[in-house]
């Protein structure tokens, strides 16, 4: 099978409601402090409509911004776990239901969510209110196409290079909007591309470490990872 030319232009859209199906709000616990995320009950269920599957057939698009993954939870925790000056702007790329942004907004932090599906955007900012939060922003980006004139010290992502062909603009995106004096924090379960990311890093002249990360859901499955931190090779200087 050929595999899907990569677009040319920003791809942006809007998965519709009523390919949700019944929703359900999961606790979640993170350092001690409980947070509610509302998400879709099931996210296979959102695979059979129509829309999806159009989506697919045109860019591979599939609505992972629907599930809550084992990368969000251990993104969430290392955020929790951060010291960072009062009121540092934060970007979550990739926001899906936005855990990272709504633990790092408990933590003073000014958070703006991007993603390229309005829905997702919707979710992020409804969990947001909901864990008592209004102060923050919504862009609506695909992320492999960054928006220029804007950088920020921080930049929050999980679970997005699922697939080979995401590492290249994904390290393309952090060189574009991270401020040279900030730091991305990336969490990934140890998928395939994480080699390849670790060697376009290396590559571009981006430092980084990689720790250990772990997660656990109620069903009591635990994951393991990495933690990522990235820094502007200006930085260095």
């Amino acid at each position: 099978m050929t595999a899907t030319p990569p677009p040319d232009r920003p791809h942006l859209l809007e998965t519709p409601l009523d390919a949700l199906g019944a929703l359900v709000r999961e606790r979640v616990v993170i350092d001690g402090r409980e947070f509610v995320i509302e998400r879709p009950a099931d996210y296979d269920h959102l695979l059979n409509h129509p829309m999806v599957r159009s989506a697919f057939m045109t860019d591979e698009y599939l609505p992972y911004w629907a599930d809550l993954w084992p990368a969000a939870r251990m993104l969430a925790k290392a955020v929790a776990k951060e010291t960072f000056p009062p009121g540092t702007a934060a970007l979550e790329i990739g926001c899906g239901l936005g855990l990272p942004g709504v633990v790092a907004l408990s933590r003073g932090l000014r958070v703006t969510f991007s993603d390229y599906d309005a829905t997702a955007l919707h979710f992020a900012a409804a969990n947001a209110r909901r864990n008592g939060f209004a102060d923050f922003e919504l862009l609506p980006m695909d992320w492999r196409f960054p928006q220029a004139g804007r950088r920020w010290p921080l930049i929050l992502a999980s679970d997005l290079i699922y697939e080979l062909r995401n590492v290249e603009p994904l390290v393309g995106l952090i060189e574009s909007l991270l401020d040279p004096a900030g730091e991305c924090l990336l969490t990934d379960t140890d998928r395939v591309p994480s080699h390849a990311l670790r060697a376009r890093l290396a590559e571009r002249g981006l430092p980084f470490t990689a720790t250990p990360a772990k997660a656990g859901d109620p069903t009591g499955r635990r994951d393991k990872g990495t933690l990522y931190r990235i820094r502007h090779p200006e930085n260095e200087r």
